[in-house]
Order: C-alpha cells, then structure tokens, then sequence
C-alpha cells in the first residue's frame, strides 16, 4: 500500500494519531501537516501524515514548542531531498564512469596499423612511434563545404 495514499478522513487520522480532531485542524492551520483535499474540502490524510501527527505529539511531549516543531520537520524535509538528490547524483556519476571505460581510444603505428587502448592505457614506448588518434565527430554537409 502506497504510504502518502490520502484515505483518512479526520476523525479517523486523529483516533490513529491518539489526538482530538481540532488538534488536527490547528495543525493544518499553523503548516505542520498538510492533508489533502477531497471534494468539498474534506480534509484527507495519509499514512504519511498520520505518522508526522505522532512525531508532533512526541516532540510536544518532550517540551518542544510548536514552532520549534514546524523548523525540525523542515529541516528533516530538506534532508530527505538532498539525500534523495545526492542518490540520484552518485547513480549518474556511475553511470558516466562506466560509458568513460567503455569509450576506446586508437594509436595508429607509423606502419599504418591502428590499435585500440584502454583509456588511460599510455601507448608503446616512444622508439616505436605511436600517435593517438581520436574518431572526429560527424560533420553536416554544411560543414564539410567549409
């Protein structure tokens, strides 16, 4: 079951978060949780939202004001983005350094051979004369008129 699903209606988020339903209201009210909207306004809530209600209340048990509260789920908001971001950032890179590996790079022998090397493989010894030679990219026809 999809977890940020909104199916709660009020009275129910509020029984499974162990608060009175205009708790629920206030909080809506102040930003700290933001349940969706169904048809003629009712406020729906997730599984998502039933669980930051309990944090809420723990937080406010140990003496945390409401609006030490609002900053503490912010920031764990944002955390949870740049942890989201850095995941995305470091399969990417992965996925470059794979196509770089993969990519060849060709020495031509003064005999004409070309020979493929690994990137970052350095050719034969300089007594045996080797340039690198890289593939040019495709030229348009209005560039090769150039």
């Amino acid at each position: 079951m999809d977890h940020t699903l909104p199916i709660y209606v009020i009275s129910v988020a509020a029984e499974l978060a162990d608060m009175h339903p205009q708790t629920l209201r206030q909080y809506d009210r102040l930003g700290l949780v933001t349940p969706s909207r169904a048809p003629g306004r009712a406020r729906r809530y997730s599984q998502k939202d039933v669980g930051t209600l309990r944090e809420i209340q723990r937080l406010s048990q140990e003496g945390v004001s409401l609006e030490g509260i609002r900053r503490i789920l912010e920031l764990e908001n944002q955390v949870a983005a740049l942890q989201s971001r850095v995941a995305e950032l470091s399969s990417e890179l992965a996925a470059r350094r794979v196509h770089a590996e993969s990519s060849r790079v060709f020495a031509a022998g003064l005999a004409g051979d070309v020979v493929t090397l690994v990137r970052g493989q350095r050719p034969r010894p300089r007594s045996q004369a080797l340039m690198v030679w890289r593939p040019e990219p495709a030229r348009t026809p209005n560039q090769a008129r150039r």
